[in-house]
């Protein structure tokens, strides 16, 4: 990451750590499941709203984690708001490849969007399990598992 992308990131983080997107119970939903980081602490739940065609109509977080898991959360409800199914997992592998540099976001395509400012956490592997806590639980929700914890 350069200087530019660094300070990039942090204001992200922090911006959506302070004004995270839809942080609320959603209720009804279809599909939720709990998530936690034992190692940082992180817990979160993760809640959504897919319709019987297997699009994402609505998704939401609550839950407590530093300002990564809980930014990274926030970006993930308004990246897979009206994805399907599909697009979703799609997404959280991209993600999580984005996360492990196993893809180079100037080089590899992809469909990440502003979800690219995480491309530099690789560097920091104890954050990787905070920036993909929710993303795995989201992933949890659709496979109908109950409990994700990050390995």
């Amino acid at each position: 990451m350069s200087i530019h992308s660094d300070e990039l990131y942090q204001q992200v983080i922090l911006e959506h750590n302070k004004r995270p997107r839809n942080f609320l119970q959603l209720d009804p939903c279809t599909h939720q499941a709990e998530g936690y980081n034992p190692l940082c602490g992180d817990h979160l739940n993760v809640y959504l709203r897919v319709s019987d065609q297997g699009m994402i109509e609505e998704l939401s977080f609550l839950g407590d984690g530093c300002a990564i898991s809980k930014a990274s959360a926030s970006m993930m409800t308004a990246a897979l708001k009206g994805k399907t199914v599909e697009e979703a997992g799609q997404l959280f592998q991209e993600f999580r490849h984005l996360l492990t540099k196993e893809l180079d976001p100037e080089k590899d395509p992809h469909s990440l969007g502003k979800l690219t400012v995480f491309s530099g956490i690789w560097k920091y592997p104890s954050r990787v399990k905070c920036a993909v806590l929710a993303w795995r639980t989201m992933k949890g929700a659709l496979d109908q598992e109950k409990t994700i914890a990050t390995e």
